[in-house]
């Protein structure tokens, strides 16, 4: 019974920081749209795709309410799509493209929290052999 009720408690935490990611993520990206100085190079189409991934944040937190399983998906899928986007803006910096190096470390930030939360999710299923035997 312990054991069930703190992985209820470790499901809903994460899934409150998959939402405040996302609701932080939109509010930042907008305010950039909307003519907000960061203080460095803007590359707008990680901007955009920031922007988007917000939204797809908060639908992933989500559905990791309704559905374990397809909340545990989501945040594999994006997870992967942020660390493409991380290697392909990485080696834009690198190669002195139009990216700059804040925006590398907050890929590297979106990309770290993903795989946390997809980590967490995977270990909150009942179907994972952490909780099978709860």
């Amino acid at each position: 019974m312990l054991r069930l009720r703190s992985t209820r408690l470790l499901r809903l935490v994460l899934v409150c920081v998959a939402l405040v990611f996302g609701l932080a993520t939109l509010v930042a990206g907008t305010r950039v749209l909307a003519g907000s100085d960061p203080g460095y190079v803007v590359f707008e189409p990680l901007l955009v795709f920031n922007v988007a991934m917000g939204f797809a944040y908060i639908g992933a937190g989500v559905l990791a309410w309704r559905s374990l399983a397809w909340g545990t998906r989501a945040a594999l899928a994006i997870f992967v799509l942020n660390l493409v986007v991380l290697a392909a803006i990485a080696w834009l910096h690198w190669s002195d493209g139009p990216v700059a190096v804040e925006s590398v470390r907050a890929m590297t930030l979106r990309t770290a929290v993903w795989l946390a939360l997809f980590v967490g999710f995977a270990c909150t299923s009942p179907s994972s052999p952490k909780t099978a035997n709860a």
